[in-house]
Parts: structure tokens; sequence; C-alpha cells
């Protein structure tokens, strides 16, 4: 199994979690072989076909559920029970931390490692699914934090799958470490596993492998190379499309001013115009429960899966949340 194409470019910048990082996600109501000339993101991707992926009934049954009622602060090392969102798309990251599975025929893309301890509960997941994790052909991430990247190389060990991320992204994610451009650098507990192989992939490249196209589409803010990535699964003649949305909170460590990085400012501007029109039938966010994923994948009626708003209003959350940290700095107020 091989892709069938690879970006231009190769692909790059997400730290270690705060309490007010997670509860300003959760209050936006929730987020390489050869290469070619790569196709535009706005170049139509085609519906995937679901894959013969089979959740091994004994291996899946052992897996407590995730309790009712956690908070984001909750379960970020504890494994949840691997579950298929719509079609060819599968939740296999932990009661805290998305990860997410796009499979095919021809080989599969997994989006986010989560922590250090989460990286081998991802491994298991996609092995309790029937399926070997070195069918995995790319690995894909959102932002260059701890709890989304620290279990990358555990996972790149075990498939032997490139890291595509955007340039900004690229030195934090090969070193295990940030700097004073992400906001949130001076945190405790910054620094995870360098990635090996990793490489860049440009704004609006699109991987493939097989039938699989997903698209990157830069939205900074959160971190300099904040990314979120949108592709299209099909169940028989319906097809969805799947946007996973990066977080959008604009927080930092106690010495970090937006104020003083306007370039940053207008870059956070961009992504969060790019979110609102992304194709988003179904929104999946890096904290699940900061989209109450759980109770959508339960068919909770106050929570429904497909929501073709749930990316503006995303935005539009994170647009708020950015002018008031702006307004506070302006006043003088320190994070």
């Amino acid at each position: 199994m091989t892709p069938t194409s690879a970006p231009t470019a190769l692909r790059a910048p997400a730290a270690s979690a705060v309490m007010r990082r997670v509860f300003a996600v959760l209050g936006m109501g929730m987020l390489l072989a050869a290469c070619r000339p790569a196709d535009r993101a706005d170049a139509p991707a085609p519906g995937a076909p679901a894959s013969a992926a089979t959740p091994v009934a004994s291996a899946v049954d052992d897996i407590p559920a995730c309790p009712a009622g956690a908070g984001v602060m909750e379960g970020w090392n504890d494994r949840a029970p691997p579950r298929r969102i719509f079609g060819n798309t599968w939740y296999v990251g932990t009661c805290g931390l998305s990860a997410v599975l796009v499979t095919s025929d021809q080989g599969h893309v997994l989006i986010d490692g989560g922590t250090v301890a989460a990286g081998p509960l991802i491994e298991a997941n996609i092995r309790a699914l029937g399926l070997d994790p070195h069918a995995v052909k790319y690995l894909l991430n959102s932002h260059e934090h701890s709890d989304h990247a620290a279990g990358l190389a555990h996972l790149q060990a075990a498939t032997g799958a490139p890291l595509l991320a955007r340039a900004p992204a690229l030195a934090t994610l090969r070193n295990g470490r940030s700097d004073r451009s992400d906001p949130q650098y001076l945190e405790p507990g910054g620094t995870f596993p360098p990635v090996a192989d990793a490489a860049v992939i440009g704004d609006g490249e699109v991987v493939r492998v097989g039938p699989l196209a997903l698209t990157a589409h830069a939205t900074p803010g959160h971190t300099p190379g904040g990314t979120s990535w949108t592709w299209r699964s099909c169940e028989g003649t319906r097809c969805l499309d799947i946007a996973y949305t990066d977080s959008v909170s604009a927080i930092s460590d106690a010495q970090y001013r937006y104020l003083d990085h306007p370039q940053m400012v207008a870059a956070f501007r961009r992504g969060l115009d790019t979110l609102a029109t992304l194709p988003c039938d179904v929104q999946l966010t890096p904290h699940p429960l900061g989209s109450d994923l759980f109770a959508r994948l339960a068919g909770d009626r106050a929570a429904p899966l497909v929501d073709a708003g749930a990316c503006r209003r995303y935005a539009q959350n994170g647009r708020a949340q950015l002018d008031a940290r702006l307004k506070e700095e302006a006043a003088g107020r320190k994070p």
C-alpha cells in the first residue's frame, strides 16, 4: 500500500495543557514519498468509501466507556472505546484528547497523537478495529502542543509513517520544544518526544492515499502552526464533509501579549475567516468534549452529529474571544 500522491512541499507548527486553555476551548462550544504538484484546497475532494474495518468485539468490549459528565481536563490518558464517526472516519483517541483515523483499502491517515501516555492507547485502538498500524501512511497534527503532539513519536515508530505539518510547526515537532513564537511557550511541561520524520505541507495542499483526500487549512493563533483538516466520508450514497478544526483559544503564558504581535493577530483573524467557510457537515475538535463529540455520537437530540453551522459558530466564538483578549491587554491586564 502506497500513497497515490503527495504535496509538493514536505509538511510543519501546537504544549502543556493548562487549566485556562482548556476552559477556553470548552467555552467556545465546541476542535513522504515522491512529490508532485498538490491539488488546491478548493478542488472538490472525492468521497472515499467506508473501509472494511470492523471492531474486534472482544477487544472493544473490554474498554470501559468514558464516564458521563466528565470535564475537558479529565480523561486525557484514559483509553476510550474506538468508534465510527461516519463512513471511513473513526475516533481512536482517549476520553479527553482526539485522534481521528481516516481509512481506505489502500492505506490510512491518522490525525493527532495525544500525550506521551496516549500514544500507545491510540495504537491499541487502531489494532482493536482490526487494522494494522503499518497501514497508516501519514500522520497529521492540529497544533504543536504536547497534549496533541507528544504521542506522535510513539505512533511514528508504530506505523513507520511520516508526519506532515505546516512550516511554522516543523521545528517544534522535530525538537520537541517550542519557542517564543508560541503564546504558551513559558507554560510548564511544554517539552515532548521529538518526531524524527517530519515534513512540510502548505496551506491548501491535499494529502492523498488511494481514494482519501485531506486538505490542510492554515488556522494559526492558538499556536503559529495551527492547522485544520477537511475531507469527505461516505456511507453508501450519503457523503458528508468532515472538518477537524484546530483550537482557537487566544490564551498565553504570563509574558505574551497578542498586541505585541500584530502579524500573529492578523494571521489569527485570517484563520478564523477560513474556519467560518470550511465544508463542515460534521465538526471535530482536538478536545472531543469541546464539541460534545461523545454526546453527538450517542445520538443526543440536543447535540446532533451533523450540523452545517457548527464551524461558522466556532469561528465566531473564537473571534469574540480574541477581541476580548485584545481589549483586556489594551486595558493593561495580564493573562
